[in-house]
C-alpha cells in the first residue's frame, strides 16, 4: 500500500493487513472538518430518514380502527421503502432488514418471518440459476446465437426477418430464464453479430439503425418473454407466493394456468413491438447495406470451430428440457391430472427446480477425470440479492396480512368501488408501470401494490385475481429509462442505444402492454383464471 490514499484501500489479498501502519489518515492534524464531511453525506442522510420517517408515522399516525401492530407495520414499510429507493443501504441489505424490524417491532416472531425467506418459489429460482450458470459456462448461448443468424439471414439478406429471429429466440430463452439471466446471455450473443459491421464514422445510416434496432429488439424481448411463463422473472413468482400466502384456501396459480393467459398476450405485445421496431428501424431496402457484412460461409466456420456438442454441452441441455417437461406436467387439467397427484400436492416447482440443478453436481462432464458438470465454485455468482428482494417481498405481505394494516388500507380505498373496471385496470397497469420506471425495482413494485390492490378488489367486489395480474404485469412495462430494470441497464451499456430510442420504442410498447392487458383480463382471464366466479 502506498501513502498517497485519502481513505483505506481495501485490498481482496487475505495478506493485506487492513490497517497500513504508515497510512496517513492517522497522524493528519485537522482531519476534523474531513471527518464531519463524511458523515454528513446525501447517503447517510438517507440511512437517518428510514428510521426517522418509520418513528414519526409509529408515533403521530393516527389510522382510523388500528392496532399498535398495524401502524408499527406501516412504520417499518416506510422505513424499508425508503432505504430501497435511496439505496443508502444495498439493496440485499435491505431486504433482510425485516428479519430484524419485524420481531422488534412486535409484528412476527423471529421464525415465521424467517420461513419467507427459504420456500417453493425461492427454491425455484436458486435452481433455475444454477441451471442458467451452467448453460453460460458451456457457451451454449454462444452456439445458439450463430445457429439463429444462420437459420433466419435469408437469401438475399431480409433484415426484418433477421431481426424477428433474433428477438424470437429472446423471447424463447427468456419463458424458461430470469430476465437478467437472459439479457446478459443473450447481449452477447447480439453485440456478436453486430460486432460483424464497421465501426464509427465508416458505418452507414442502414447498419447504424440496425444496430439498435437488435439491441433494442433484445433488451425489450427479455420482459415481454418473460412475463409469458411464471419462471420468467421474479414478478410472476411474488404473484404467485402473495396469491397463496393471502388465499390459502384458493386455487393456486400453477405454470400452466399462467401460460395459458400469459402467453397469448405476451405474444400480441411481442408481434406489436417486432412490427414498430422494423417501421422505426428497418427501412427498405436496406438489406444490401448489411448483406456485406453477414456473410454465410463466415457464420459456418465459426459454427465449426465451436466443434460438435460434447457430453457435457449436451446433457446441460438434456437437464434443461427435462425440466421444462416436468414444470408443464405437474398440474395438466383438472381431469388429466400430472405428476405432481403422485404426491398428494406435496412437490412444487421448486422441488423439480432444485433436484435438476442437484443432477448437475452429480454427472460426470467426460473432459476431466472425476470432474463433475458443474461445481460450487462455479456457482459464486448466483444473484443473492435477487434472492433475498424475493424473500422480503414474501415477508412484507406476510407482515401486511397478520398485523392488520390490509384490512384498513382496504377502507381506506373505498371510493373506488364504483369505478368502471375498464378504467380501474389501465390505471392500475400504468401505475405500477411508472413506479417500476422511476422509483423502484419490478420485484419491489409488485410487493408494494399487491397487498393493496387485493384490498381495492375487496371494495369493488371483484375477484382480486382481476387487479393483482394487471398490477404484476405493468410493474414490467417499464421500457422507457435505462435505469428502470437490470434489462435496460444491459442493453443501454452496450453503446449502441441512447435515451430518446429507448423512449421512441418504449412508449408505444407501454401504451399497447396496457391495452392489451386491459382487454385480454376480462375476456381470456375470466376464462383461465375463473374471475366471475365468487371467492
Amino acid at each position: 500500500m502506498n501513502g498517497h490514499h485519502t481513505s483505506i484501500p481495501i485490498s481482496d489479498d487475505s495478506k493485506t493487513p487492513l490497517l497500513a501502519a504508515d497510512n496517513p489518515q492517522f497522524h493528519r492534524s485537522g482531519s476534523f472538518r474531513s471527518t464531519v464531511n463524511s458523515i454528513f453525506t446525501l447517503k447517510n442522510l438517507y440511512v437517518v430518514l428510514g428510521p426517522v420517517l418509520c418513528a414519526a408515522v409509529c408515533s403521530f399516525m393516527k389510522l382510523e380502527g388500528s392496532s399498535p401492530g398495524s401502524r408499527n407495520m406501516l412504520g417499518v414499510l416506510v422505513w424499508v421503502f425508503t432505504w430501497w429507493l435511496t439505496e443508502a443501504v444495498p439493496m440485499p441489505i435491505t431486504s433482510m432488514s425485516p428479519l430484524f424490524l419485524f420481531p422488534l417491532f412486535g409484528i412476527t416472531a423471529a421464525d415465521e418471518v424467517a420461513h419467507n425467506y427459504m420456500n417453493d418459489v425461492i427454491a425455484l429460482v436458486l435452481g433455475s440459476f444454477i441451471l442458467a450458470l451452467a448453460v453460460e459456462h458451456y457457451n451454449i448461448h454462444k452456439r445458439l446465437a450463430l445457429n439463429v443468424t444462420l437459420l433466419f439471414c435469408g437469401e438475399p439478406l431480409n433484415p426484418p426477418l433477421l431481426l424477428l429471429g433474433i428477438c424470437a429466440t429472446t423471447f424463447f430463452v427468456s419463458m424458461w430464464m430470469h430476465n437478467v439471466a437472459t439479457a446478459v446471455m443473450m447481449m452477447p450473443v447480439a453485440t456478436g453479430i453486430l460486432q460483424r459491421f464497421p465501426a464509427g464514422p465508416s458505418r452507414s445510416v442502414a447498419q447504424s439503425k440496425f444496430c439498435k434496432a437488435v439491441i433494442l429488439g433484445v433488451t425489450y424481448a427479455t420482459p415481454i418473454g418473460g412475463m409469458s411463463t411464471l419462471t420468467g422473472t421474479g414478478v410472476n413468482l411474488i404473484l404467485v407466493g402473495m396469491w397463496k400466502s393471502y388465499f390459502p384456501d384458493a386455487d393456486p396459480i400453477s405454470f400452466n394456468t399462467w401460460s395459458f393467459f400469459a402467453l397469448p398476450m405476451a405474444l400480441l405485445i411481442f408481434f406489436v413491438f417486432w412490427v414498430v421496431l422494423c417501421l422505426m428501424y428497418c427501412p427498405k431496402g436496406s438489406g444490401p447495406a448489411l448483406s456485406t457484412h453477414l456473410d454465410k460461409t463466415q457464420l459456418r466456420r465459426e459454427l465449426n470451430a465451436l466443434g460438435p456438442m460434447a457430453f457435457a454441452e449436451k446433457t446441460v441441455v438434456a437437464v434443461f428440457s427435462i425440466l421444462i417437461f416436468l414444470w408443464m406436467t405437474k398440474n395438466i387439467t383438472d381431469d388429466i391430472p400430472g405428476w405432481g397427484a403422485l404426491f398428494d400436492g406435496r412437490a412444487g416447482d421448486g422441488t423439480v427446480s432444485v433436484m435438476m440443478a442437484t443432477l448437475l453436481f452429480i454427472i460426470p462432464n467426460q473432459k476431466q477425470e472425476g470432474e463433475k458438470l458443474m461445481d460450487w465454485n462455479k456457482c459464486k455468482k448466483l444473484p443473492w440479492g435477487i434472492i433475498l428482494l424475493l424473500g422480503a417481498g414474501f415477508a412484507i405481505a406476510d407482515g401486511v396480512n397478520k398485523s392488520g394494516l390490509a384490512d384498513i388500507l382496504a377502507n381506506a380505498l373505498n371510493f373506488l368501488h364504483k369505478a368502471p373496471y375498464l378504467a380501474v385496470a389501465p390505471a392500475v397497469c400504468l401505475i405500477s408501470s411508472l413506479i417500476t420506471e422511476l422509483v423502484t425495482s419490478n420485484n419491489a413494485t409488485t410487493t408494494l401494490v399487491i397487498p393493496i390492490l387485493i384490498q381495492i378488489a375487496n371494495t369493488m367486489h371483484l375477484h382480486p385475481l382481476s387487479l393483482i395480474i394487471p398490477g404484476a404485469i405493468g410493474a414490467q412495462f417499464a421500457f422507457m429509462l435505462p435505469t428502470a430494470t437490470p434489462s435496460n441497464v444491459v442493453g443501454f451499456s452496450t453503446g449502441y442505444i441512447d435515451i430518446p430510442d429507448m423512449i421512441k420504442i418504449g412508449l408505444p410498447l407501454k401504451i399497447v402492454g396496457i391495452t392489451v392487458v386491459s382487454l385480454l383480463m376480462p375476456t381470456l382471464g375470466r376464462f383461465v383464471f375463473g374471475t366471475d366466479k365468487p371467492m
